[in-house]
C-alpha cells in the first residue's frame, strides 16, 4: 500500500504525521475495575443510603440513563467497596459485556458505586482529552475493532487485558479539545431534541386520554358518544401468506407480516394506501399502525377498513388502546390477537362524524410535528456520524 507523505503508519493504522498512536494502558492513569464485587461479597446488602450503582444497564451509547432500575448503596457499603476512589466528572465510563462498548461520562462529582460488567477509565490530561477519548470510543472505527477483540457466542465481552492493549490515534491537544466540542455541541443538540420529543409524546398522550374519551370537548361539540365494537365500524381481515419467491428488495410495495415495520418488499399489493393495520402475531402482536402507501397485507396481520366511523379517528381510537390491544394475545410459544377478540374490542365514539374528524386532525397535527422532530434528530445524528469519520481520523482538521 502506498502511504501518503503526511501520513504514517501507527498501531491504530494510517495516521497523519502530528498524531500520535496510544493503547489504552499509555492514556489512562487509573482504570476502576470491580466487576466481580458484590455486595453479599463485602458482608453486607444493597439499600441503606442513596448512593446510586452504575452498571451496565445504566450506561448507554453517549450518556448515562438514571431511568434505568439501579440499585443504592449506604456510605458505609461505598466505603468499603470504592476502594481506589471516588469517581470524578467527566471520568469514562465503559461496558465490557452485555452490552459491550457502550460510553457515557460521569456527569458531575456526586459520588457512584461502579457495579456490574462496567469500568471507568481516567485519563491522563497531559495526553488525552477525555471528552475526545470518549467520542473516539464512541466511533464506529473504534467499536469494530472492539468486536474484533471481543469473545463470547451468545453476549459478547472483551478481557481486561485486551483491552488494555487496543490503540488509539490522537492529534494534539488542542486539536483534540477544538473536536470534542465540535462532537459535543451535536450531542447537546440531539439531546434537546430528545427532550423536545419526549415532552411532545407526553402532550399527545395526555390529548388523547382527554379528547378520546370524551373528557374534554373540542369547542363548538357537544354532541353524543357511544360505545361500539370495531366490527360494528370497520371490517377486519387477515392479510394473506406471500411467498418467498414473490419478495423482491427492490420491490415498489411493502410487504407488512406483522410486526412494527415491513418484513420484506415486493412488486404488488393487495391493501389500498391510508389503511389501518394491526399485527397479529409474534411478540410485537397487537402493534397498530397507519400506513400511508399500498402494501401487501400478510398472513399476521389485520386490515382494519372503516365503514361507518372515519378512519383517522379510528386510527388514533385503536392506537391509543393499543396496551389493551397487545393485552388479548394469547398462547405463549407465538403470541398472536385473534380476529374475534378483535372484532369485539370496543371503542367509544362521537356520534357527529364532524367531531370525530375534528379530534383526528389535533392528533394528526401533534403526529406530523412528532415526525417532523424526530426526522430532525435522525438528520442530527447523521450529521454527527459524518462529524466523526472525518475529523477522528484527520481527514478534516481543526487547527
Amino acid at each position: 500500500m502506498e502511504v501518503k507523505l503526511r501520513y504514517k503508519q501507527s498501531e491504530a493504522g494510517l495516521i497523519p504525521q502530528d498524531w500520535e498512536s496510544y493503547n489504552m494502558l499509555q492514556l489512562t492513569c487509573q482504570i476502576m475495575d470491580y466487576r466481580g464485587r458484590t455486595p453479599k461479597k463485602l458482608g453486607m446488602e444493597w439499600g441503606g443510603g442513596e448512593i446510586p450503582a452504575l452498571s451496565a444497564g445504566n450506561v448507554k451509547k453517549g450518556y448515562i440513563d438514571f431511568s434505568e432500575e439501579c440499585y443504592f448503596g449506604s456510605d458505609k457499603l461505598y466505603r468499603q467497596w470504592m476502594t481506589k476512589g471516588d469517581v470524578a466528572k467527566d471520568d469514562i465510563l465503559f461496558t465490557t459485556e452485555a452490552p459491550l462498548g457502550n460510553v457515557a461520562l460521569v456527569p458531575d462529582n456526586r459520588r457512584y458505586i461502579l457495579s456490574q460488567r462496567t469500568i471507568l477509565l481516567r485519563v491522563r490530561p497531559q495526553l488525552v482529552s477525555s471528552t475526545f477519548l470518549f467520542q473516539m470510543l464512541l466511533s464506529e472505527g473504534f467499536q469494530r475493532i472492539l468486536a474484533d477483540y471481543s469473545t463470547g457466542s451468545t453476549a459478547k465481552g472483551i478481557q481486561r487485558k485486551k483491552f488494555e492493549l487496543l490503540s488509539v490515534a490522537l492529534p494534539p491537544l488542542p486539536e483534540q479539545q477544538a473536536v470534542a466540542k465540535a462532537l459535543c455541541n451535536i450531542d447537546d443538540l440531539i439531546t434537546t431534541l430528545d427532550r423536545l420529543i419526549a415532552k411532545k409524546r407526553d402532550i399527545k398522550q395526555a390529548t388523547m386520554q382527554q379528547l378520546l374519551t370524551g373528557k374534554t370537548r373540542l369547542p363548538g361539540f357537544s354532541g353524543k358518544w357511544e360505545m361500539k365494537t370495531l366490527g360494528e365500524v370497520a371490517s377486519v381481515a387477515k392479510g394473506t401468506q406471500l411467498h418467498s419467491s414473490e419478495t423482491n428488495v427492490e420491490g415498489d410495495f411493502p410487504h407488512f407480516n406483522g410486526g412494527m415495520s415491513a418484513s420484506s418488499y415486493t412488486d404488488k399489493a393487495n391493501t389500498p394506501a391510508e389503511t389501518i393495520a394491526i399485527s397479529e402475531g409474534g411478540n410485537s402482536c397487537g402493534y397498530v399502525q397507519f400506513i400511508s402507501e399500498p402494501f401487501w397485507c400478510g398472513g399476521h396481520c389485520y386490515a382494519i377498513v372503516p365503514s361507518k366511523v372515519d378512519k383517522r379517528f379510528l386510527y388514533h381510537a385503536l392506537k391509543g388502546s393499543q396496551a389493551s390491544i397487545m393485552g388479548m394475545r394469547v398462547g405463549s410459544g407465538l403470541p398472536n390477537v385473534q380476529k374475534s377478540a378483535l372484532t369485539a374490542f370496543k371503542i367509544r365514539i362521537p356520534c357527529d362524524s364532524s367531531e370525530q374528524a375534528a379530534i383526528a386532525a389535533v392528533l394528526s397535527d401533534i403526529d406530523a410535528e412528532l415526525s417532523a422532530l424526530e426526522a430532525r434528530r435522525e438528520k442530527t445524528r447523521n450529521l454527527k456520524q459524518g462529524m466523526m469519520q472525518e475529523l477522528l481520523t484527520g481527514k478534516t482538521r481543526l487547527i
